[in-house]
């Protein structure tokens, strides 16, 4: 009986942990994807991919709260190319920011920053490429 329930175990433990190796295959080679967590309880994702001699730029804050609305500033080397306000959508309660850039020569740095207007929660998030 104990052997039945350790290789159930077993099994269930490998089968959860598939999904977890198989993530980074999902990403382009040459992506770079930084992520962590905001101020209070949100997450944020910064994605950076070569575009057709640009560079695509992803930043996704996920609130589980629908209908939050955040104030958003992404910088390219410092220099700001996007700054606006986006409100969480259903069914996650999250936002999503794309934008193509130039791509510079010599590697690119781009930060992102988004502030909760109703909590003052912040999320800060930077890559390079």
């Amino acid at each position: 009986m104990r052997t039945r329930r350790l290789i159930a175990l077993t099994m269930l433990a490998t089968a959860l942990a598939v999904p977890f190796y198989a993530l980074p295959a999902i990403a382009k080679e040459g992506d770079v994807e930084r992520a962590g967590s905001c101020s209070r309880s949100s997450d944020w994702k910064l994605k950076l991919s070569p575009e057709d001699g640009g560079l695509e730029v992803d930043f996704e804050v996920d609130q589980n709260v629908v209908g939050a609305k955040w104030k958003v500033v992404m910088k390219h080397d410092g220099y700001r190319f996007f700054r606006d306000r986006r409100t969480t959508k259903p069914p996650s309660g999250s936002f999503e920011v794309r934008r193509v850039i130039n791509n510079k020569s010599g590697s690119d740095r781009v930060t992102a920053k988004a502030r909760n207007l109703r909590t003052g929660e912040v999320c800060r998030g930077a890559a390079k490429i």
